[in-house]
């Protein structure tokens, strides 16, 4: 992930051309003092979901959860910070991930709650997660469809 040169040149040429997979590495925000001490850990990759305090910038001492992670712009945007625009419609501030702060992480992802789990810290899931599963999945249109053909064969076969 590191560049070895210094030039800012070619530092900026590989923010530009990076893979998504490494801009999603760079689109890290430091985790509050309770939650560093939780999880030993100083930093992480952004998310839907997760709580910010922005610390930096016009915004700066307010909260609210992502709503969007840009990785093409690398850019957060937060709900409630929008501003208007001259034709009078609101729109969402981004922010980058640099003047952000987290303070309450989304452990509904699996694959976060391993990157966890690799540092000796047990992440349960969360209560909302195992709520889901014992709930019975909605039929889909796909099943809604086929059960409507089949009963239609059958009406057929019968006339």
């Amino acid at each position: 992930m590191k560049v070895k040169s210094k030039k800012p040149n070619k530092q900026r040429k590989f923010l530009h051309n990076a893979p998504l997979h490494l801009r999603r590495k760079l689109l890290s925000a430091h985790l509050s003092k309770e939650l560093r001490q939780e999880f030993k850990r100083r930093a992480l990759p952004l998310r839907k979901g997760d709580e910010v305090e922005i610390v930096k910038g016009k915004y700066a001492s307010k909260t609210g959860k992502i709503a969007k992670v840009d990785l093409n712009n690398y850019k957060v945007y937060i709900e409630g910070i929008t501003r208007r625009r001259t034709v009078g419609t609101e729109v969402q501030v981004p922010i980058h991930p640099s003047n952000l702060e987290i303070t309450n992480l989304s452990l509904n992802d699996e694959f976060r709650r391993k990157i966890l789990q690799r540092k000796g810290i047990k992440v349960e899931k969360p209560k909302e997660m195992e709520d889901k599963k014992n709930v019975a999945p909605e039929k889909t249109v796909d099943t809604k469809i086929l059960e409507n053909t089949e009963k239609d064969k059958e009406m057929g076969s019968k006339s």
